[in-house]
């Protein structure tokens, strides 16, 4: 007897095993943080302002219009001018004392503009704050280096050896922090002769501190973990397992704590500069333009706006991201 076709019914294809697959494609850690940084809208304007900020600072002997430390007393003192003058806080004029307006560019040739202006020297205001920028940056990138070849691996030796010698360590840390930061600065400075290095240096003699603490802390919990103590019973030495297993686990902790660190550096150095024990004229950082401008601050506010606008902008962005990149290493922060 023939059977036929209408008799057969196609079977339904099992999808079981199509259902328990995973959709989503997996994630390390690091690229999981990304995403999630990805999704913080002003961690990313942050980012994304610190490295127009920093491209800008890299390449300031190119882009700046005249040399920063060129005097020409003919043209001290000009107020910012774009152009024919038509943008308002641009326009080239000043006050006078008895409160009239008028151009201070009056005499001199039309195609002689400054766009953020000059200092009492007559030297450009723009190229001046690129290139104390790209110092003040520079200066932070480098205390900041110190803190991390310092700090980690300081925290990592007193977190992982631990008994006396963590004791020891912990109180080297205790005696270093319990004299005020400016103090030891000062007396750094007064003893090394001002400049870049020494500058450096005296941020960094107690800056790798909370980096050392921070790090020792994470290290007292990882060496604790299943995976550390089977890296031991394996024979993995101290170092191998300091650098394949502590480490890529620490970045979270060095790169939130460098974060925080390169805006501390920054504020610190223009501190110094500002009460003019830090950078040496002629050279230009925020510090020393925020010094020079305000001794005119009451004629010419703009000198002292420009820096002070610069260095807000670095140090809020940089705290902005810093809180961005806790969020995406650690959520349970949020």
């Amino acid at each position: 007897m023939e059977i036929s076709k209408d008799k057969f019914k196609l079977a339904k294809k099992d999808t079981h095993l199509e259902q328990e697959k995973i959709s989503t494609p997996s994630l390390t850690f690091f690229q999981d943080a990304v995403r999630r940084l990805k999704k913080n809208k002003v961690a990313m304007f942050a980012l994304g302002l610190l490295v127009l900020i920093i491209a800008l600072a890299v390449t300031a002997p190119i882009i700046s219009p005249q040399d920063p430390n060129a005097q020409n007393i003919k043209y001290a003192n000009l107020p910012p001018k774009i152009g024919s003058g038509n943008i308002p806080g641009f326009s080239g004029e000043l006050t006078s004392q008895s409160g009239a307006k008028y151009d201070a560019y009056a005499g001199l040739p039309s195609d002689k503009t400054f766009i953020l202006g000059t200092d009492y020297l007559g030297r450009d205001l723009l190229s001046r704050v690129l290139h104390g920028t790209r110092l003040s940056l520079l200066i932070a990138l480098l205390a900041t280096l110190v803190d991390l070849l310092i700090g980690v691996p300081y925290g990592i030796v007193s977190g992982w050896k631990g008994g006396v010698l963590d004791t020891v360590m912990q109180r080297i840390i205790e005696v270093i922090s319990s004299v005020p930061t400016l103090v030891v600065v000062v007396l750094m400075l007064l003893v090394l002769k001002p400049g870049l290095l020494s500058i450096v240096l005296a941020i960094s003699f107690t800056g790798w501190v909370t980096m050392a603490r921070l790090v020792r802390a994470q290290t007292l919990q990882l060496k604790e973990l299943e995976f550390v103590m089977a890296a031991q019973t394996l024979g993995e030495s101290s170092f191998k397992i300091a650098m394949k297993h502590l480490i890529p686990n620490l970045s979270s902790v060095i790169i939130i704590q460098t974060m925080f660190t390169i805006p501390t550096a920054i504020f610190f150095e223009a501190f110094l500069s500002f009460i003019g024990i830090g950078m040496p004229a002629p050279n230009a950082s925020l510090g020393t333009l925020l010094s020079d401008g305000q001794k005119a601050f009451r004629f010419f506010p703009y000198q002292m706006w420009i820096p002070a606008i610069v260095l807000s902008v670095i140090m809020i962005a940089a705290n902005l991201l810093g809180d961005g990149l806790r969020d995406a290493f650690d959520p349970k922060s949020e």
